[in-house]
């Protein structure tokens, strides 16, 4: 154990804000009003504070921030999960699909851990909108693949 380590811990009070690089921010901020039911609340315009031009905007209390930038380069399955209530989901494929964006097959799933849409954006992030909760997922693993 380092001597640093030996010192109280950090506690952590949740998530600050999500930022995500985007190459156009009026899609990404199509996204985020309409699938995920932001609202905007800040764009720099012409006065950068950061490095780059972006905008703001709240869900649910969660601070999500988008920057003007290159997307990432490559697909993978780091993703940001929301949750949303199961009575939700068709309206959130419509949403998605409206805006003509990719959706994923969800991965195959036993009963009582929950349904997902995975859906990938213009510049590579990965979303899910999913209907369980982490104790709703561990209390079904606990009773094995046979329950």
């Amino acid at each position: 154990m380092s001597e640093s380590s030996s010192s109280a811990p950090v506690t952590v009070e949740g998530i600050s804000h999500l930022t995500f690089i985007v190459s156009d921010l009026g899609k990404m901020s199509q996204i985020i009003e309409t699938v995920l039911g932001g609202r905007q609340v800040y764009d720099s315009g012409n006065d950068t504070y950061s490095i780059a031009p972006e905008k703001f905007f709240t869900v649910n209390g969660l601070w999500i921030a988008i920057m003007q930038g290159e997307p990432l380069p490559a697909r993978s399955y780091n993703h940001v999960a929301f949750k949303v209530a199961q009575a939700a989901l068709p309206a959130c494929r419509a949403a998605i699909e409206a805006l003509g964006l990719e959706i994923l097959e969800s991965r195959p799933r036993v009963d009582g851990e929950g349904r997902s849409i995975y859906f990938y954006d213009d510049d590579n992030h990965l979303f899910e909108l999913h209907t369980g909760t982490l104790d709703e997922r561990l209390e079904r693993y606990k009773n094995g693949t046979e329950a």
